[in-house]
């Protein structure tokens, strides 16, 4: 069985150390709770008989949890046993009752995923009918199917449908999942997309030297107990459906979770692990980042002519990451290079190959960097696509996904990531700015905030000119570019997809925002692979119907791209706080051509909107040439100046109100009147 190399708490006094280590009410997240899983003895395999029904709940009409859900689960059972060396193996059991059409719908078929490296067994399901009556899946209706292939990783399905599934029926299901060789450090979900009356994990540790441990996310007072056979038990009740809302916190924020881990020593305080932590980082990357004599002669040659600091460090940047092949990312990689890059044991080898893994192109900036005379180290944070980094919760292997250089310039923290497939110099990969990071340190504990990057650098520029023709039809030539963070998404989505699938995904968003009916042709796609350059679509368009004309009068959205848009938000409640991935931009410029023999009857144009905190600006401007033929339709907008991008539920309704203006006028309408002959 295989072992991380920073173990946690072995023993500890739960009084001690359950402490209230979230003063900031903001985080969302459940206070932590250590517990100790002393190992225990054996037991055979559990029962695989179908437990009783009793006749309250074949004829139970209504949910308990949630009264307007659709199907319920009655409980939701997952045994985790640790105890083989050699396997890890998880036994679930799940009863669900129907109680709509949609819910039937909902259940009539179940996908159980599973990724490379587990095995799914022994599924089986049932289906109790209101009538007591009983109809069984048949072992040759369970298909493995393969669903999830991108970028080479593939997901794979047990998919089976539930015969003689009707409302009011209750749904059964068994199946054990094994991983060889695994290890039960594991996320324990407890709330899920149906509510559920009793949930429990039990969980039987192996019995090593080291004990097991769980930190607790959002499950109120949960926690395991001792249980028989060797199993400790976590159970939660009347647990509600979890919905996801637009723009929500990362799912593992506001979600109810644990994680299990094992450990060998406790720290006093977070404080105390992360120093150790830290010093253990500061000795394993202070010789990795030492620059030696071909390092000092490169680096000399590259920032010769730059006279500031930053002239500097971009010239280092741009050296590193158009000149090393980055084998992480890079496409076509042959067995050679990829030995080559494995052989590098330092900054100077990777320099010497000019090749190397992500992780090497970064240190070679950072030994570059200390070789320009900067002070520079290794830094390293959290992932907030899944949740955000918290130095409360002593966790390096939960906490920290994520890996920069920090470099000290005119004593502020820099932080730059030259191996990051998309990013451009100045910014980190979205998901990496926004949280704290710990910079390595001999006799310190350093943390030190990595700044967002301003709304400016992601921006979503439209141009186009266009003509309304007699019959209402819009046609012309437009082009969208996308820079920073929006880019960078966009061409990390597209990453393994063909010229043809790009080309229809684009082609299904334009429909989307402008119209259904909207046609495009002669598309074209540049700089999807160039990590500098913003990506461009430029295409002709085609969309019938698009003004609306009433006898001598044509009605016409002189913002194209926001033909379909609606509120962003509609909801009247909301449950999370609103949450923007990162600041952002848009400016859109449109000319679009009248109607022969029509001119605008009304030029009255959207007023500015801008709230008093100056998070957001919307701006419209639009003129007609002096010809009376041709609109000139100019928009700004900005949202997240000033690092502002997650916001509580109180402020829910006033966000809601903002962007219904911004909305309102995005959608503002033009009349245009024939002139008399």
């Amino acid at each position: 069985m295989s072992h991380a190399e920073l173990a946690l708490p072995a023993r500890l006094d739960i009084d001690e150390v359950n402490m209230k280590i979230f003063p900031n009410k903001a985080l969302l997240v459940a206070p932590i709770v250590f517990l100790l899983f002393t190992s225990g003895g054996y037991v055979s395999a559990q029962d695989k008989d179908w437990r009783p029904l009793t006749p309250s709940d074949l004829t139970m009409t209504s949910p308990v949890v949630e009264p307007s859900a659709d199907a319920e689960a009655m409980f939701w059972e997952v045994r985790v046993d640790d105890s083989s060396a050699d396997e890890l193996a998880l036994k679930h059991y799940v009863r669900i009752k129907i109680f709509t059409e949609r819910g039937r719908e909902q259940f009539s078929r179940h996908d159980i995923l599973y990724p490379k490296g587990t095995k799914i067994k022994d599924v089986v399901a049932k289906v109790t009918k209101p009538d007591g009556s009983v109809v069984f899946l048949k072992k040759e209706d369970v298909l493995e199917r393969e669903i999830v292939k991108a970028n080479g990783f593939k997901i794979k399905a047990k998919s089976f449908a539930l015969p003689g599934l009707e409302t009011g029926s209750i749904v059964e299901y068994r199946y054990k999942e094994t991983i060889d060789d695994g290890e039960a450090n594991m996320r324990l979900i407890f709330q899920r997309e149906v509510p559920i009356r009793t949930i429990s994990y039990y969980v039987r540790p192996f019995a090593g030297d080291r004990a097991m441990g769980y930190h607790t996310f959002n499950t109120g007072d949960t926690k395991f107990e001792k249980d028989k056979d060797g199993y400790y038990r976590a159970t939660m009740t009347s647990v509600p459906a979890f919905r996801e809302e637009p723009n929500m916190l990362p799912e593992d924020e506001v979600r109810s979770w644990m994680y299990i881990y094992y450990a060998r020593e406790i720290p006093k305080t977070p404080d105390e692990y992360w120093a150790k932590i830290s010093k253990s980082f500061y000795d394993v990357s202070k010789n990795r980042l030492k620059p030696n004599d071909e390092v000092t002669a490169a680096t000399t040659q590259v920032i010769a002519g730059a006279t500031t600091n930053e002239d500097k460090l971009r010239a280092i940047f741009n050296f590193t990451k158009n000149q090393i092949k980055n084998v992480t990312y890079s496409e076509n990689v042959t067995d050679d290079e990829k030995k080559r890059a494995a052989s590098s044991k330092s900054a100077g080898d990777t320099l010497k190959n000019k090749i190397g893994t992500a992780g090497d192109i970064d240190v070679l900036f950072g030994a570059m960097a200390r070789a320009a005379g900067f002070d520079a180290k290794l830094a390293f944070s959290g992932n907030r696509s899944e949740m955000f980094f918290h130095p409360g919760i002593p966790n390096v292997s939960l906490m920290l996904g994520s890996s920069n250089i920090a470099v000290n310039v005119g004593n502020e923290w820099r932080f730059f990531s030259p191996a990051s497939r998309f990013t451009t110099f100045g910014m980190l990969s979205w998901n990496e700015e926004y949280q704290m990071a710990l910079i390595p340190d001999q006799k310190e504990l350093i943390w030190k905030p990595i700044p967002l990057s301003t709304a400016d650098k992601s921006l979503e520029r439209r141009t186009g000119k266009f003509k309304i023709l007699d019959d209402g039809t819009l046609v012309g030539e437009a082009k969208i570019e996308y820079s920073g963070h929006a880019a960078a998404v966009l061409k990390n989505r597209a990453l393994g997809e063909s010229n043809s699938e790009r080309e229809k995904n684009f082609t299904d968003l334009i429909k989307s925002s402008v119209l259904g009916s909207a046609e495009v042709d002669e598309l074209s796609i540049e700089n999807m692979s160039d990590p500098y350059k913003p990506l461009v679509y430029t295409f002709n368009i085609r969309v019938p119907g698009y003004a609306s004309k009433t006898g001598k009068r044509i009605f016409v959205q002189p913002n194209v791209f926001e033909r379909n848009s609606k509120p962003k938000f509609v909801a009247n409640e909301r449950k999370y706080d609103v949450y923007f991935r990162y600041p952002f931009s848009e400016d859109d410029s449109f000319e679009i051509e009248f109607p022969a023999g029509f001119t605008l009857e009304n030029a009255d144009a959207p007023g500015s909107i801008v709230d008093q905190n100056g998070i957001s600006s919307h701006k419209t401007l639009m003129t007609v040439t002096p010809d009376g033929r041709t609109l000139q339709y100019k928009r700004t907008f900005s949202f997240g100046n000033g690092g502002y991008i997650r916001f509580p539920v109180q402020s829910y309704p006033a966000l809601k109100t903002l962007f219904e203006a911004f909305n309102k006028a995005d959608v503002h309408q033009l009349t245009l009147r024939q002139s008399a002959k």
